[in-house]
C-alpha cells in the first residue's frame, strides 16, 4: 500500500494530500530510509514521521485499504511520541 493512503486510511494524518506534502518534503522515514508519497507500506515496518516540531514512530500492524474509524487505530502501534 502506498505510504501516502496508509497515513490516511490508519488516520495518522486527517488528510491525504497532507499526508504527501509531509512525505514529499523528507519528513517521513521507514526503516531509517527516506520515503516517498508512493513507497510501498508493509506490516512490521517502523514509521519514523517528524512535523510540527514532534516526532512519531510508529509500527505497522495491518495495511487496510479502508477502515472505519475504531479499526484504524488497530492498525499501527506506537512505539515512540516524542515533542
Amino acid at each position: 500500500m502506498r505510504l501516502d493512503k496508509y497515513l490516511k486510511v490508519s488516520r495518522i494524518f486527517k488528510r491525504r494530500t497532507v499526508a504527501k506534502e509531509v512525505s514529499k518534503n523528507s519528513r517521513i522515514m521507514i526503516n531509517g530510509r527516506i520515503a516517498k508519497p508512493g513507497t510501498d507500506v508493509k506490516e512490521n515496518d517502523i514509521l519514523t514521521i517528524s512535523y510540527g516540531g514532534k516526532e512519531l514512530k510508529v509500527r505497522v500492524l495491518e495495511t487496510l485499504s479502508f477502515a472505519k474509524k475504531d479499526d484504524a487505530n488497530t492498525m499501527y502501534e506506537i512505539i515512540e511520541d516524542i515533542d
